[in-house]
């Protein structure tokens, strides 16, 4: 690790140099007249992958934005680690409340102030700046491929069928993540797993008129009332989720990870 760090030393101000010309690209997905700079972030980043070190890298087109897929194959029996990211970033309005430009990073108390410097092209790049290390002082351990997809601040819409397509492709024997948190700033943390979300839309008929509460109230349902009961009816006093079927798929903790989360320097 020592020619590993002493690379990454050696070349720290061309990496913040890099990552802040990412930065300046407005990778907004949401918004439709960005498309070109989807584009324009994603080719940066394959080019910028191939300079680091892999193989192969292309801009592989999707229903939506493109996703950048790169590899380095040290030796096919090898473990192969596919670290994921997304380039795309949120929009910034409103735009008073910046301090700074969102598209022109700075560095302000030792931090960089700029749009996607933490979600999520900051982690990304951290990723293939790390495999350019090991590249360069050969000193890499393992297979190494990336899935840079533009969409997640949308919904990730097209990497469903982007998986789907690309299934062999992206085999791998794990997927590493940068995008979620720390405990705090002085204290690494592995983060196991994350909740899902379910997005549904329940509509309540009551009655097609207002109805007086003096004469009706207690005898015709209030929609709003039922309405109440049944997303209260959803999660039991202890946070359980009473849907059945719910658990079915859900891997218990074991005793051994219980006892390690339980030495996080944290209590809610």
């Amino acid at each position: 690790m020592e020619k590993v760090q002493n690379y990454i030393d050696a070349n720290k101000e061309r990496f913040l140099s890099e990552l802040f010309d990412l930065l300046r690209i407005p990778s907004i997905s949401a918004q439709s007249e960005h498309k070109g700079d989807m584009v324009k972030c994603a080719e940066w980043l394959a080019a910028a992958l191939v300079e680091a070190g892999a193989d192969r890298a292309e801009v592989m087109p999707t229903d939506g934005n493109p996703v950048v897929y790169a590899e380095k194959i040290i030796d096919p029996a090898a473990k192969t680690v596919l670290v994921y990211g997304h380039y795309d970033v949120m929009p910034v309005d409103p735009r008073e409340e910046w301090r700074t430009e969102p598209f022109e990073p700075v560095i302000k108390d030792g931090r960089i102030w700029g749009r996607g410097a933490d979600d999520d092209k900051g982690q990304l790049f951290m990723h293939a700046k790390a495999f350019e290390a090991m590249c360069a002082t050969d000193s890499l351990p393992c297979n190494v491929k990336f899935m840079l997809e533009g969409e997640e601040e949308i919904g990730s819409p097209s990497l469903y069928k982007f998986c789907e397509d690309y299934k062999e492709m992206l085999k791998a024997d794990i997927i590493l993540v940068s995008d979620t948190s720390m405990i705090s700033m002085d204290t690494p943390s592995i983060t196991c797993g994350l909740r899902g979300l379910t997005y549904m839309e329940v509509e309540v008929v009551g009655p097609n008129k207002d109805l007086h509460s003096g004469l009706f109230g207690g005898a015709v349902a209030n929609p709003a009332n039922v309405l109440t009961r049944l997303v209260s009816s959803l999660v039991d006093d202890n946070g359980r989720v009473t849907i059945p079927g719910f658990y079915d798929d859900v891997s218990e903790l074991t005793p051994a990870q219980r006892e390690a989360i339980n030495q996080a320097p944290l209590n809610f």
